[in-house]
């Protein structure tokens, strides 16, 4: 073989390595920024004080399912809860989209673009998610119409106070499909009222007796708004009454472990054990859709 052939061979091959290097760094970049399936919903809310409409974003998988149903509550800021923007869960949403799920997240009734009022009732932090813990069974029921979502799997999960109606709910005669609560960092905060995090304590027992679904508690030692102080004993009381339940103590994140929930760099902390709870309740707990992970 000549030497002008050979050169002409290596050249070729060097463009067909490149050819095909190209051709796989442009999909693993699809890959990589795959975006998320989302669409803004209302869901009819029938109460004796007039139909409210609940903001939900959904993230649905292609494919006509049946998927489980995820149920993904807010926490609340300080202000107007209307003027609160709609919840966007990347991270827990990418997490379950990877296991095959259907995630719902509402706006409760008087946030953001959900009609209705927040009200705090009575100054108690056990009237309050309660009343707000019936938003969660008109999302669940409104679900369960549709042929792509699962009717005997869902798993609700929560953060701040969206963590504590996710207890409240617990304790609420839940729809039979529930499989499992998931808590980070719940509980209500608010500067109109004295004694609410003694009350967190004193509610979490009530809460724990009236609860038979598997429970995980997520907390941190340097949250800002619940200290391990208050989040040791609330749990402490309410495993008495349900102890189906695991509490992680994450230790610090950042600069406030509250908000651990909605940033990525947090996933690495709470992705084995919510898998592992995943898997203890019987729920779909490995990765099939591996293209919504996201990517560094």
């Amino acid at each position: 073989m000549s030497q002008l052939l050979k050169k002409r061979l290596r050249r070729l091959r060097l463009v067909l390595m490149l050819s095909v290097s190209c051709f796989l760094g442009v999909n693993d970049l699809a890959f990589a920024q795959l975006p998320l399936p989302e669409e803004i919903i209302f869901i009819n809310k029938i109460s004796f004080l007039g139909n409210v409409q609940l903001e939900t974003t959904i993230f649905k998988l292609p494919g006509e399912g049946p998927f489980p149903l995820v149920i993904v509550n807010h926490g609340k800021n300080l202000g107007d809860p209307h003027l609160q923007e709609r919840l966007r869960p990347l991270s827990i949403a990418r997490y379950f989209l990877e296991k095959g799920y259907i995630v719902f997240v509402p706006m409760r009734h008087g946030f953001d673009k959900s009609g209705g009022e927040y009200q705090f009732h009575g100054n108690s932090a056990e009237l309050s998610s309660r009343d707000q813990a019936h938003d969660i069974d008109v999302i669940i029921e409104f679900a369960h119409t549709l042929t792509y979502v699962q009717k005997n799997m869902t798993i609700v999960v929560g953060h701040s106070e969206g963590g504590w109606v996710t207890l409240a709910y617990g304790a609420a005669k839940p729809d039979p499909s529930v499989k499992g609560l998931v808590n980070f960092s719940g509980g209500v905060r608010d500067h109109c009222c004295i004694g609410l995090l003694e009350e967190l304590i004193n509610v979490s027992k009530k809460f724990g007796v009236e609860t038979a679904v598997p429970t995980i508690w997520f907390y941190g030692d340097n949250d800002k708004l619940f200290n391990r102080y208050i989040s040791d004993r609330m749990f402490a009381n309410y495993v008495k009454g349900n102890p189906n339940s695991r509490f992680i103590p994450f230790g610090n994140f950042g600069a406030d472990a509250h908000l651990l929930f909605m940033d990525p760099a947090g996933r690495p902390i709470w992705d084995p054990f919510l898998t592992q709870f995943l898997y203890d309740v019987q729920a779909p707990y490995k990765i099939i859709r591996p293209e919504y992970k996201l990517t560094p």
